[in-house]
């Protein structure tokens, strides 16, 4: 018989990140969770999560029922009971709620600590906690995020790849697609505009066939399915570290990922891509900082040259 698996990620915390108590949603947070669900597949598994990422979520064979974190669904789990209670959130609200949720067998990643009114973790998502809470450890470590999710639930992460059930019917056109924008929380994130516009006068220089993200349609730009079905019409894709990183990579795309502020060391780009850092390397990286303290975006550091190069290794 299945077992009833419920998880929890709304995107209101990301799982190696501080607690911060925002209420803005991470899709890209909510995508690179999905490898967990290859560990379930034979089982029921509901997930709750933000209505905003049903997109990613919708089809997916492994998921048998999305639920929005709302009130409503709220009441349901209260009265529900599962083999296994997976939440992935650290608000502590929410981990307050899983807590309150039935559980026959088994709970994993966070919860609620009633004295001190903030997440805690269970036991195999302890270093989860510790990582995302002292910046000096997340800088110090080579572990990537499916390794720490894995681990969460007591698993050893084997190449598990992403689980997107959005099946595009748009075709590959264009060489190379420049995903440009970023999320409010890290506008530090951004590559500047002058390396977009050089990179992409370069690479059409160089015979490329160049969409860009930004230079799109406010349908496209404002709708996920419309923004996958972008992102499928590329071959390669040049990102921030973004949505639009974590979209390439569950799309089997070859993806070149611009990191500044945010450790590259989480990110596995599944042998179809690589991530590229300022050069030289400054010492306060990654710096975790929504806004930099030292008034340079080392981001400019990212010569559009070096792209190029990494683009022509991609595809030899």
């Amino acid at each position: 018989m299945s077992q009833k698996v419920l998880i929890i990620k709304v995107g209101y915390s990301e799982v190696l990140d501080r607690e911060n108590n925002s209420r803005m949603v991470s899709l890209g947070d909510i995508l690179r969770t999905t490898p967990l669900l290859h560990l379930y597949k034979e089982n029921l598994v509901t997930w709750v999560t933000a209505e905003s990422a049903f997109p990613l979520l919708e089809n997916n064979p492994y998921i048998d029922r999305i639920l929005p974190y709302d009130l409503t669904t709220v009441l349901q789990l209260e009265s529900e009971e599962f083999d296994s209670v997976i939440n992935l959130e650290k608000i502590p609200g929410i981990c307050a709620l899983a807590d309150k949720i039935r559980a026959r067998r088994s709970r994993y990643g966070f919860t609620f600590n009633s004295q001190t009114g903030k997440a805690e973790a269970y036991d195999k998502a302890f270093e989860i906690l510790a990582v995302g809470a002292d910046p000096e450890l997340k800088r110090k470590n080579k572990k990537n995020f499916q390794e720490f999710l894995f681990e969460c639930v007591g698993k050893k992460w084997g190449g598990e790849e992403y689980s997107l059930g959005y099946n595009s019917l748009a075709q590959e056109e264009f060489d190379i697609g420049l995903n440009t924008q970023i999320g409010q929380k890290w506008p530090t994130k951004a590559w500047p505009e002058k390396n977009w516009e050089a990179l992409e006068k370069l690479l059409i220089k160089e015979g490329y066939s160049v969409t860009r993200q930004d230079k799109q349609n406010h349908s496209i730009l404002s709708h996920l399915n419309n923004y996958m079905d972008w992102m499928n019409s590329c071959k390669l894709i040049v990102s921030n570290d973004s949505l639009g990183m974590h979209l390439g990579l569950a799309l089997k795309k070859k993806v070149i990922g611009l990191f500044g502020p945010t450790p590259s060391e989480e990110i596995y780009f599944y042998n179809r891509g690589k991530a590229i850092l300022p050069e030289p390397i400054p010492n306060c990286l990654p710096c975790f900082e929504g806004i930099c303290k030292k008034g340079k975006n080392c981001m400019e550091d990212i010569l559009p040259e070096k792209i190029i190069k990494e683009i022509k290794i991609l595809n030899s």
